[in-house]
């Protein structure tokens, strides 16, 4: 059966490292969780019966929404753009309209609009300032992919099984019990001072963010819930989770704009539960 792909490029997805997280995923489980969900490619690789996704992105979730109930609409929509974006200043236009709320009462609009921006901004870096408005400037694509209708239709078809929230990790996990499945992609902890990008939403994700979620993950662990996390391989969080299971995975990242500095880099999953097994 053929399973979606993230609708949106995030810094930070984890297509690359899908082989890695897939073989470390417990072969049973009741609902999954992933609060947050970000592109959401491991909730699209795994396809669960049910799901709980969340995010602090309030554009994100709404997006998720108007795709599960109205996938045909936002097509049609994002063909629309597809066909103006040619034009030199259609995609300043198009930002301007969103920090603005244009489309503040028109779901299906907003959802096109929040896809089209991602699709075309440099990078797919989804940023915001500190007053929340998207300030990225136009990528330089010579054919940016706009629109992938049967993708967003076998997207629209997995979000029917899937819970749908705009929370903090802690409330969009409360309801999970012994032999569910939690996967927690947190912005990650910093290998540099110059790397850190937590800016997904206005507010930050530090290091005491990094404690506090580590405390949850643990707290869920001893409820019987299996618990798998990523994040770089850092001695904080290496400190943070020392007494859960830890393996190093090598992951292409190429958030970095001099393409020499992209490449692989160490990062870790974590899981509650012998993964090996």
């Amino acid at each position: 059966m053929d399973t979606a792909g993230p609708i949106v490029k995030w810094v930070g997805g984890k297509t690359k490292l899908l082989p890695e997280l897939r073989a470390r995923a417990p072969k049973q489980y009741g609902t999954y969780y992933e609060p947050f969900c970000g592109g959401a490619a491991m909730f699209f690789a795994l396809a669960p019966a049910v799901a709980c996704l969340g995010d602090m992105n309030r554009a994100l979730i709404d997006t998720y929404c108007a795709v599960r109930e109205k996938v045909e609409d936002v097509i049609t929509r994002l063909e629309e753009h597809k066909a103006r974006h040619g034009k030199a200043r259609y995609y300043y236009e198009m930002r301007e309209g969103w920090n603005e709320g244009r489309w503040r009462a028109d779901k299906v609009g907003a959802a096109a609009a929040f896809i089209y921006l991602n699709r075309t901004c440099f990078n797919g870096l989804w940023r915001v300032n500190r007053s929340g408005a998207f300030n990225v400037p136009k990528g330089d694509y010579e054919d940016p992919p706009i629109v992938d209708p049967d993708n967003l239709r076998l997207a629209a078809k997995a979000l029917q099984n899937a819970r749908l929230l705009c929370n903090k990790y802690d409330a969009t996990t409360a309801e999970a019990k012994e032999g569910d499945f939690v996967y927690f992609d947190p912005p990650y902890d910093p290998v540099s001072k110059t790397s850190n990008f937590t800016a997904y939403t206005k507010d930050a994700f530090g290091k005491e963010q990094q404690k506090k979620l580590a405390a949850h993950a643990r707290e869920l662990r001893d409820q019987g819930v299996q618990v798998m996390l990523s994040n770089n391989d850092t001695p904080f969080i290496r400190e943070l989770y020392a007494d859960f299971c830890v393996d190093n995975v090598k992951c292409g990242r190429s958030i970095n704009s001099k393409g020499s500095k992209r490449g692989k880099v160490d990062e870790v999953i974590i899981t509650s539960y012998n993964a090996t097994n």
